[in-house]
C-alpha cells in the first residue's frame, strides 16, 4: 500500500475518489468516514429505480431469462 496526498481541484474529481472507494480500489483517509460515504453514494441514486411490485420484476426477469433460450 503507498499513501498520497492530492489536492482537489473540482468536486467531481472528489465524487471519482468516492467511488473508488466503494469499489474498494482506494480508501480515503479523512473526518467523513465510511458512513459518509455510503450515506451519498445513496443519496447520489436515490430515485435512479422506478419503484416496482415484486411481481412486475419478476415477470420481467422471466421475459429477460425466457429471450436468451
Amino acid at each position: 500500500m503507498r499513501t498520497v496526498t492530492l489536492d482537489i481541484l473540482k468536486d467531481e474529481a472528489y465524487d471519482l475518489l468516492k467511488d473508488l472507494e466503494m469499489l474498494k480500489v482506494i480508501r480515503i483517509q479523512n473526518d467523513t468516514g465510511e458512513k459518509q460515504v455510503a450515506k451519498n453514494l445513496s443519496a447520489k441514486y436515490n430515485g435512479a429505480m422506478s419503484k416496482q411490485s415484486a411481481e412486475e420484476i419478476d415477470r420481467q426477469f422471466n421475459e429477460l431469462r425466457d429471450e436468451w433460450n
